[in-house]
């Protein structure tokens, strides 16, 4: 029998996910483990279900978080809210979108498909001109943060459009949840669900969620139940209320303990200075890489602070960079997906990995591999422009002259 420890290595994750995680994070989750039904750990719920709120920035009776990723949360999300019959429309312009609408079709329900390119956002105009194309539509579906390009969706009229139309309004936050501003009852949401991994600095493995009062009575009103017993809010709902507590499963006691002190950390540092953290970062973060000849791949004006998406200059490897800087420096970023894998890069700000370090850091080992391979002339410019961002001296874009422009081969 092999007996080795098994000892991962101390990475710098600045992929799309999940990012690093806080020491106090990491000590809660080695806090004893207490039963699912103890006095204790139902007290934790409780404020688990508070912090929650003020991160979502909602009063809703009905906020928890679900045993499972994001994922789970994306598919709870649609699973009880569309019954069979029911007419979804999701914006598609990324992977998490097509997979709201793969969800959709699973569930029974009739799928109306919005769609733009990869790394574009939807405007109202296009999300009213398929409302009036199609008045059974009952849920509207949308990606708040695009992971897989970094698109940043605007909600918030969109959210005024729904309410106005008695349309449900579905958003995904999994990547925006605590590093962007969110703000759930003022934009009028009905449904949002986010992931512990990302903004939220904690480990993978709970989805907090999120339904309005309006959701909560589609819920209750369903003629079938939902088709996931495991993901039926009904069930789970009756578990987090203080006067039911009925079982439903056995919750994971220390995921919830780390995902308490993650929400603490949010709550402490306070939401807009986290906002603005984030901001700071990634607008180092461009221009340095702006510096070195490089360009944003998602919407201009539409970039999500905490991952920025890139496009590749053609003569550069994509894994062997990324090989490298993971091998070298114990640094990780994202490669593309689908039609964009090997062309665009994903360098994820998140949470406790949005530092100023992290950028820094990032941007001297890149420049280090790009000269080694003979793609830029000389090292210094990315660094330079990323620190002028952070004194002051400039805001954005570029600031490099010729050495340090990315040489295409």
């Amino acid at each position: 029998m092999n007996s080795e420890i098994f000892s991962p290595p101390q990475r710098i994750l600045m992929g799309p996910g999940p990012s690093c995680v806080h020491p106090r994070v990491y000590r809660a989750l080695s806090a004893p483990i207490v039963g699912h039904l103890d006095p204790a750990f139902l007290a934790i719920m409780d404020r688990l279900q508070a912090m929650l709120r003020s991160v979502f920035q909602t009063r809703n009776r009905l906020t928890l978080c679900l045993s499972g990723t994001g994922s789970a949360g994306m598919e709870a999300a649609l699973a009880n809210v569309i019954e069979p019959g029911d007419t979804a429309l999701i914006g598609v312009n990324g992977v998490f979108g097509t997979r709201l609408a793969d969800i959709v079709e699973r569930v029974g329900g009739r799928l109306a498909r919005l769609e733009r390119p990869w790394g574009e956002v939807f405007s109202l105009e296009e999300v009213k001109a398929a409302l009036d194309r199609d008045p059974s539509i009952k849920v509207v579906a949308l990606v708040h943060a695009e992971t897989s390009t970094g698109a940043h969706q605007p909600l918030a009229e969109i959210g005024k459009l729904c309410r106005e139309r008695e349309k449900l309004l579905v958003a995904d936050a999994v990547t925006s949840l605590g590093g962007a501003e969110f703000k759930f009852d003022d934009w009028l949401f009905d449904v949002c669900y986010s992931g512990k991994q990302m903004c939220l600095c904690g480990q993978p493995g709970l989805a907090p969620i999120t339904f309005s009062d309006r959701a909560v009575e589609k819920l209750r009103a369903r003629k079938r139940k939902p088709p996931s017993w495991y993901l039926d809010l009904n069930l789970i709902d009756s578990y987090w209320t203080e006067s039911e507590r009925a079982y439903h499963h056995t919750a994971p006691i220390s995921m919830n303990y780390a995902l308490h002190e993650a929400l603490a950390l949010v709550l402490e540092e306070g939401l807009e200075k986290r906002f603005e953290r984030h901001r700071l970062n990634s607008r180092a973060l461009v221009s340095g890489l702006e510096a070195l000849g490089f360009r944003m791949f998602a919407q201009e004006g539409r970039r999500l602070p905490m991952l920025n998406a890139v496009w590749i200059p053609g003569g550069i490897a994509d894994a062997a960079v990324r090989q490298r800087l993971l091998q070298e420096y114990n640094l990780e970023i994202g490669g593309g997906l689908a039609a964009f894998a090997g062309k665009i890069w994903r360098i994820g700000l998140m949470g406790e990995s949005s530092r100023r370090e992290n950028v820094i850091f990032f941007l001297s080992a890149l420049e280090g591999i790009l000269w080694d391979v003979g793609a830029i002339r000389s090292i210094g410019a990315g660094v330079e422009a990323a620190a002028s961002v952070y004194s002051g001296k400039s805001g954005s874009g570029s600031s490099a002259g010729s050495g340090g422009t990315v040489v295409s081969r």
